[in-house]
Formats: C-alpha cells, structure tokens, sequence
C-alpha cells in the first residue's frame, strides 16, 4: 500500500515537471538580457517576442537551434507516462532522458560563447560558428530543473532500490547547486595551477611550485628564523581552533548550565566580534597594543621598557582572529550543549558519581560533535581570513594574503594563487578528515522520541569557576575593544585629534526634509544595498545548509563523503580567490550574472552555507532516527516530518545559520571587493574606500551603525525562531 502511494506521488509529479519544463521552454525568455533579473521582461509577455525570446521562438526563427536537441530529449521522458510504473523501463527512461538533456544543456553551454565557439577543435570539427549566446535565463534554468527534478524521479521510482522522492530530489538539486556555484568556479580557478607563462600547461612546473621551500620551511620551530607560508598558516589555525573551541563551549557552558547572573549579557557579547568588520577590529587592537598603543604605552612606563612592536605577527593575528570567530564556536556550541539530556546526567550521578564525574563521563562525550564542528570551523576559517593578516601581519606571511598579493598586486600571478589555495585546500581536507576520525561511528543520540524529566545538572564548581574567570576576562577585553571602536566614531581623528563630534554620523547617514523625508547621507545606498543582498541571501543559506545537514546525517548515499567535502569547500577558499574565480566562470556563458546583485546573493549562500551544515550537523547528531520512524510509521511524509519534527528541533541551529548568514553577508570584504558593481554597491567595499581615502572616523561610525542594526536583527531572529523546546524540566540553578 505504502509503495503505490509512492509510486502514485512519482507519477503526479512526474507529470507536474513535464509541464514546468515544457511551459520554461515554450513561454520564458531562454536567455538572461540586461534587465533580466529585475524581471523588467515581465511587462512585455515574452511569448513569441523578439526582445524576450523564448526557446520555442528562438527555433521557429531559426536561430540557436543548438538548443533544439535537448527539448527532445525531454519530450522523450513523457514516454514514461504511458508506461506501468512496476516496469523496470519507466526509471531506465526518465534517469536517461533527464540526464541527457542536463548534459545537453550544460555541454552547448560551455561549447558556445560571445564569440562563438569557446575551443578551437569545436570550429575546426563544426565550422566556423558566428552567432553567439547569452547566459541562460528563466526559460532555460527552469528546463534544466526540470530534465534533473525527472532523472531523480527515474532513481526514486527504481524497483526495490527506490529511495523517497524527496529525499533524491533533495541530494540531486544540492549536488547540482553546489557543483555549479562552488566547485565549476574553483575548477577554473584551479587548472590555473598548472598554466605556464606561454599559456600551456605543465605537470612537472605544478609540482615544483608545490613544493618550494619558502611555503614549507620550519626554522620558526626552532628558533633559527621564519617559518614558511603553509606552516604559518597551519599553526596559526590549530591554534585558533583549539582556543576559540575552549572559549565557545566555556560561553556555552555558563549560559546553559549555571545561574550567573549576567548570562543574557554574555549571551548578547559572545555573538558581538562576528558582527564586525574584520579590519577595524585590527585598527582597536593597533590602537590598544601598536607601538604607540594606550595599554603598550601604559605598561611600558610602569616597568620601565621601551615600547615594541609586539602585536605585530603571529601574537596579534592570533588575539584578532580568536575574537573575531569565537562567536562561531559558540553559536555551534549553545545548541549542542541544549540538546544534551538531562536524564542521562542524572543516571551517572544516581550511580554516587559526582558532578564532576558526571560531567567528565556524560556530558563532554556527548558533546564531542560539537567540539568537532567548532574546531573545524575555527581552523578553516583562520586559514581563510585575510583581514585580519594584512592588518596585524607584519612579517607573518600566510596563505590568504599571498594569495590577495598574488592576485591583486603589481604582478599577477593567478598560477601562483591557485597552486596556494590547492594547498590550503589539502589543509582543509586534513582537519576534516581527523574530525571524522576523532568522532568516530559511536553514537551521540540525547534526544529522542521517550519522555524527558531530567532536570539539567548544575555545573561543578571545578568547571564552573575557570569558565567563568576566562569568560570575564575575555568579555572585559571585548569591552574595551568596542569602547575604543565606538570612541573612534565620534572624535575628529582617531588617535590623532581626539575633539568630540557627530559630523560621521551626520555625513554618512545624514536626512533631509523636502516635501518627504531625503535620504542625503552618503552612505545610505550601500547601505540599503547590503541590507538587501543580506535578507536575501540569509533565508536560502539556513535553508540549503540545513537541509544538506539533513541529507549527511539521515540518508546513506554513494557518494556522500565527497558530497560533505564539496559543502564544505567554499568556506576553506579565502574570499579574494571565491571573488576572483566568480568573475572567471560567470563572466561568460552558460551563466552571466556579473555586475548584478545575483551573484552577490549567491557567492553569500555558498560561502556562507557550511556554517549552517555544521551546526545542523552537530545538533541532528544528537537526535534519534527514531523520532522518524516513528513519523513514517504514522503515514508523514519525509518532507512533512522534516517540517513537523526535526526543524522545532533545530532551532538553535537555525538561528546560527540565520544569524552567521547574515552577519556575515553584512561585512564581508574579500569576494565583495571583486564583485561589487556601481549599481550594487555593498557597505564594507564603501567602508574600505573611506579607509583608503584615510577618512576613518566615518568608516568607524558606518562600521558602528552596522554593529547596532546588526545586533537588533539578531534579537529579532531569536524572537522569531525561538528557542528549542523538547519536553523537559527546568529549575533554578545555583546563582554564581
């Protein structure tokens, strides 16, 4: 009974993406013109017009009939309703006809260009070729959707081996998404690696490259002078790893699991650095520590000594990057730490084990995933930051700003750049595989389907007090950070002239009044700008990252470790390499959205979306597959109990996706540097032009006000999703 009902909801919706795709073809512009995604198209119906056209004008025309063997292709899939569904032929055909026409589309894509053919073989074995194409538009990307939505039908509906329907759908369209906008432009990034200076290739050069000493040198070790770029970078990581996971999970701990009496300011600071741009946290710090830093200065006149350059290297890049991505280990922490069952905690301790014990055998074993996920984020963030580096640097040489200089200084070398995010990629592929190693295939399950009354154990004392004094001492030196940005702000030049004014806040964010209110700051478009890329992009980065999170914890599918290596893959490239390689893939056809405020919004998803991963990762960990069972035992749908029981599950996992999405979307500056346009101008590309014209004191009150409008969106986003609420006790803990 259960499989005919299947097999009826395949054959439904079978019929239901043969009409989406046809209707594509037939009626949506094929290709993307100039004010194509502002949808301006959509005044003049595009059927059968010469300035829209759709596919089945462009072939009644005869122009682009390159695209003419795909449509048969799929019309070839509607075969399949005349067949019966038991037959082994109507999945033979819809998996065939759907991917062929996916590889149609894609193969005429990449084979033709604005000039024609793209490869020089396709003209001698074609002829010459001298119409050209756009980059696909609404008509063509909703045909391919629907010819790879029929091929996951046809895997679905196989005999015996059929999966859920929503379930293929999910991992074919994630896998097309992620290959696409994340692997196809690193993939032509990349085979810059092996180009040499006339334009050809060489495997010998790469290697040779690959291994030269000044990236593997490791005379910092033992004192005999500096390290190479690849060690300082993998040094540096492991250590902002470890340190920003301790401090997550110290803030986690207090929050969660002691009575402190100012848990909901430490909660509201812990989550502050993240909403900063990078580089003015590296200005306060300068400003602080530099030569002629407040507490350097300070210091140095107490004991005595003359004031040195100390914050400059390894120390300062450290202390920046720990404050700027700690709050990225507390926001996968917090969840995780939630979603720990009280119960067994009680179990241990009404077997005479003590907090302490409990705490030791219970509780941090089953919070392992959590420190997992953290580090990794931790470390694969430190490789990729860039801003921090070229701040506080100094003579500390690093992967990402090699990879900036190679890229954007006097002599560009894109072979260089790639060889060195090839490396950075081995890195990444490193600490994710001692991840999975350390975790293992022990289980982590704390919630499930059974009635909870365990009541959440206080935290010893032992544990309890060190978070605490780390905690304030690290929620002090926030204070201070942020006390001096926020002085910046309003004197006339930070550190120079120290006279009090508003005239940032009125120059940048200024209104008038003539017959309605005048937006007449100059920084309010890039400002308006960023607030829409952001709230665009936020929603669809939570959602793609938690529904991948979904896929790697509750399905079993081939391909499945390379398919989380591959999620993960855009946050390990710095920025200033997913910028630069965007402009090389999406310049051209298939897909032309250069200098549109698209591919903003998506260089932010999939930037963005690995955070959403690991936190649903980390909190799905810990929920049983039961609670599934149990609802398709009931008759739900695999969609219904995503909806219905583990999204209100995963709600703090949500609000990090959500939170970090946007925050992130908000001050990012590498990739923005590279893809912002003069239409869509994004705040932290204005910012740096302030920075560059040594205007800092409206670069601070800009970087101020996002601070603030930041901090609101967050409050905003808890209230609105929620807390996770799984049927337990609370009491009153122990006030600290």
């Amino acid at each position: 009974m259960k499989r005919d009902l299947q097999k009826a909801g395949i054959d439904s919706n079978l019929r239901l993406w043969l009409l989406v795709g046809i209707a594509g073809y037939l009626l949506l512009p094929w290709y993307g013109l100039e004010d194509f995604w502002t949808l301006g198209w959509v005044i003049s119906f595009p059927l059968f017009s010469s300035d829209n056209p759709s596919g089945l004008f462009l072939i009644s025309q005869g122009d682009s009939l390159w695209i003419l063997p795909s449509l048969l292709t799929f019309l070839f899939s509607g075969i399949a309703l005349r067949l019966p569904r038991a037959n082994p032929s109507y999945s033979r055909l819809l998996m065939i006809t759907g991917l062929s026409t996916v590889i149609l589309v894609v193969t005429q894509g990449l084979s033709i260009g604005i000039r024609g053919w793209t490869t020089d073989w396709l003209g001698e074995l074609f002829g010459p070729l001298n119409a050209r194409q756009y980059g696909m538009g609404y008509g063509g990307l909703i045909f391919t959707v629907s010819a790879l939505m029929i091929f996951c039908h046809g895997l679905a509906s196989r005999p015996r081996k059929g999966a859920d329907l929503f379930v293929t759908g999910a991992i074919g369209l994630v896998t097309a998404v992620v290959s696409v906008f994340v692997f196809f432009p690193i993939f032509i990034m990349l085979m810059s690696a092996f180009r040499t200076e006339d334009g050809g290739g060489s495997l010998l050069l790469f290697f040779q490259r690959l291994v030269e000493q000044k990236l593997w040198q490791v005379d910092c070790l033992v004192g005999a002078g500096p390290c190479g770029v690849a060690i300082n970078s993998f040094l540096l990581a492991i250590s902002v790893g470890v340190i920003t996971t301790v401090l997550g999970l110290c803030f986690a701990l207090i929050i969660v699991r002691t009575g402190f009496r100012f848990n909901k300011i430490l909660r509201a600071l812990s989550v502050v650095p993240i909403i900063t741009p990078p580089f003015v946290i590296g200005l306060a710090i300068i400003l602080l520590f530099g030569l002629s830093g407040a507490v350097t200065t300070t210091v140095a006149e107490w004991l005595g000594l003359n004031p040195t350059r100390w914050v400059y290297g390894f120390t300062g890049v450290l202390i920046a990057q720990t404050l700027a991505f700690t709050p990225i280990a507390f926001l996968v922490l917090i969840g995780v730490v939630e979603s720990v069952s009280p119960s067994l905690e009680e179990a241990a301790q009404t077997l005479r084990a003590d907090r302490w014990t409990s705490f030791k055998t219970v509780t941090l074993p089953l919070i392992r995933p959590g420190l997992a996920n953290a580090f990794l984020l931790g470390f694969i963030e430190s490789m990729a930051d860039f801003g921090n580096p070229l701040v506080l640097g100094g003579n500390l040489d690093v992967l990402s700003t090699e990879i900036f200089f190679a890229i954007v200084g006097a002599q560009y070398d894109q072979s260089g750049a790639a060889i060195l995010a090839t490396i950075l990629l081995g890195f990444t592929l490193l600490a994710f595989y001692f991840q999975r190693f350390w975790l293992g295939k022990k289980s982590y399950v704390t919630v499930t389907g059974k009635g909870d009354s365990g009541i959440p154990t206080q935290l010893p004392k032992r544990v309890a007090i060190p978070a605490i004094s780390i905690v304030s001492l690290w929620t002090v030196f926030t204070f201070v950070v942020y006390g001096m940005i926020l002085y910046g702000s309003v004197v006339e030049l930070w550190g120079v002239n120290n006279t009090l004014t508003f005239k940032h806040y009125i120059t940048a964010f200024g209104l008038d009044w003539k017959d309605g209110i005048v937006w007449s700051g100059a920084a309010w478009d890039s400002f308006w700008t960023t607030m829409m890329i952001s709230v665009t992009a936020a929603p669809f980065t939570a959602a793609v990252g938690l529904l991948t999170a979904y896929l790697l914890t509750r399905q079993k599918f081939y391909g499945q470790n390379a398919f989380e290596f591959g999620t993960m893959l855009s946050f390990a490239i710095p920025g200033t390499v997913i910028g630069v390689s965007y402009i090389l893939a999406f310049n051209v056809p298939p897909i032309e959205i250069t200098g549109t405020g698209l591919i903003l919004v998506i260089s932010f998803i999939f930037r963005n979306m690995p955070v959403g991963v690991r936190a649903g990762i980390a909190s799905m960990t810990q929920i049983d597959k039961s609670l599934d069972e149990s609802s398709a035992t009931l008759g739900a749908s695999t969609w219904a109990t995503l909806r219905h029981v583990i999204m209100p599950l995963l709600k703090s996992a949500t609000v990090a996706a959500l939170v970090y999405s946007f925050v992130r979307a908000m001050t990012a500056i590498s990739a923005v540097i590279f893809l912002v346009s003069a239409e869509y101008d994004m705040a932290t590309s204005y910012i740096i032009g302030r920075v560059e014209n040594n205007d800092y004191g409206l670069a601070i009150a800009y970087s101020t006000t996002l601070i603030v409008v930041m901090l609101l969106a967050i409050l905003l986003l808890q209230f609105l999703v929620g807390r996770t609420k799984i049927g337990r006790r609370h009491a009153e803990l122990e006030s600290i």
